[in-house]
Order: C-alpha cells, then sequence, then structure tokens
C-alpha cells in the first residue's frame, strides 16, 4: 500500500515539473519573438545609440524658411511607425524637447533658457511638439536665433548644455556644440528680420526686460 501511495506521489511530481517546463518554454518563446519579431530591445542602450535611434525619428516642421515670424506653425514631430520600419521599441525612451534663445551681444551670444517638453517615444505612435508661443524674432533690432534640440534621458546638466563656436549672425548647425553624446537632433533656426544679416558692423545688445514665456503644449 505504502509503495503505491509512493508511486503515485512521484507520477504526480513528475507530471507537474513536465507542465511547468513546458510553460517556461512557452512564456520564453512568447517573450523572444516580442523582443525579435514585434519590438526592438533598447533597455541596455547607451547615450550614443538612444541619440542615434532619435536621429531616424525626429523631424522639424515649419522651421525651415523662416518665413512666418511667429513660428506659430513650427513643430518638432517624433514619427510612429512607417511601412517597412522596425524602429519600435518595447519599451519607450524619455525624451526631451528643450529650446533656447541665442541672442548677440559686443562679447559673445548670450543663451537663454526657454522651455524644455518631456514625452514618451517608442515610434509606435506620431509626437508632435508645438514651438513655444512669444519666440522673440530679431524685429525689434536684436539680433536673436532660436535653437531647439531633442535627447533622449534626464534634463541636460552645466557641462553638457550647448555653446556657439562661430558668429551668431552667419552659424549653422554645425557651430552649435554640446557637452554630451545623447543629443539625437538639434536644430539653430534661420535669423528672421534683418538684424542678423552676415556683414553687420556691431551686434546689438541683448535686451534688458524679461519675456513671458507660455509654458502650455498641446
Amino acid at each position: 500500500m505504502h509503495s503505491t501511495q509512493t508511486r503515485f506521489r512521484h507520477a504526480v511530481l513528475a507530471a507537474g515539473a513536465t507542465a511547468l517546463a513546458l510553460l517556461a518554454t512557452g512564456c520564453s518563446n512568447v517573450s523572444a519573438g516580442a523582443q525579435t519579431g514585434g519590438c526592438r530591445d533598447a533597455g541596455d542602450w547607451s547615450g550614443r545609440e538612444q541619440a542615434a535611434w532619435l536621429r531616424t525619428a525626429v523631424a522639424f516642421h515649419g522651421t525651415t524658411d523662416a518665413t512666418d515670424p511667429s513660428y506659430a506653425k513650427a513643430s518638432v514631430v517624433v514619427r510612429g511607425p512607417r511601412t517597412g520600419d522596425v524602429r519600435v521599441l518595447c519599451r519607450p525612451l524619455a525624451v526631451q524637447v528643450e529650446f533656447w534663445t541665442l541672442t548677440a551681444t559686443t562679447t559673445r551670444p548670450e543663451m537663454s533658457f526657454v522651455l524644455r517638453y518631456r514625452l514618451s517615444a517608442d515610434g509606435g505612435r506620431t509626437r508632435t511638439v508645438a514651438f513655444p508661443a512669444g519666440l522673440p524674432t530679431g524685429r525689434e533690432g536684436t539680433c536673436v536665433r532660436v535653437l531647439v534640440a531633442a535627447y533622449a534621458g534626464t534634463p541636460l546638466a552645466g557641462g553638457e548644455l550647448p555653446r556657439m563656436t562661430g558668429d551668431l549672425d552667419t552659424a549653422g548647425d554645425a557651430d552649435v556644440r554640446f557637452g554630451t553624446a545623447r543629443i539625437g537632433v538639434h536644430r539653430l533656426l534661420p535669423a528672421q528680420g534683418s538684424a542678423c544679416d552676415a556683414g553687420r558692423s556691431t551686434p546689438s545688445p541683448s535686451p534688458t526686460a524679461s519675456t513671458g514665456w507660455d509654458i502650455y503644449h498641446p
């Protein structure tokens, strides 16, 4: 009798172990399929790898011709999936979209923080960040330009902030340097008005009055 009970107990334990093994195998296959077939695992990506992904996903709209002095139609777009695209991530990245103004002074450009907008992006849907309202345009006789950048992770620390290496009136994107490799994309927008015309003899001083920024985004 004791021997029969022992054999029965062993059979139940063996069957349970087999079921657990099959269940674990099935879950493993599902997980592997999600990683390889449905999304990209970015859990261990470096800052450079995150920046490289952002470069394929971020676009600037309404910023190239500088014809709209208010930037009312300008935006930063983190695009969603496209046909044949496998950029979708298993876990979204924390993405910062940050705006500054650069104002010419008698020495070097003066940078001022405007707004930083945080969002999550995985390539699964399109995200749009409108430009802040009230950006200066140089129509007041001051040479001022707008800088915008998109990057992954936490907000930039002091040593990571942008700096200029050229004259503000003629500078391009390549003249802006960041102290970090995690910047995905940045854009120094074209000068508006006549205050930033190349060849000006003396840049106008920075205005002393503060500007109120609209902190609300759609």
